[in-house]
């Protein structure tokens, strides 16, 4: 295998793997904070906030993911 062929490779798996554990988690954070507002309807003020944070920290993995992309030559 060539040398750009194989760096084309690294790039994807990095970005598959990267990109599919963050969706994960986030589903995971969504469908717990949705299923805990649906038990105690009155909880949504308090989990919002702590829901949009766990979404950002999981996203921000996604994102260094796309960074490490890009300094791979």
């Amino acid at each position: 295998m060539e040398h750009e062929s194989i760096v084309t490779l690294a790039k994807g798996f990095t970005m598959a793997i990267g990109g599919i554990f963050p969706a994960f988690a986030i589903g995971k954070i969504v469908s717990n904070a949705m299923e805990s507002i649906g038990r105690n309807p009155e909880s949504a003020g308090k989990l919002f906030v702590p829901m949009l944070l766990g979404a950002a920290f999981a996203e921000a993995i996604a994102i260094y993911a796309l960074v490490v992309v890009f300094t791979l030559k």
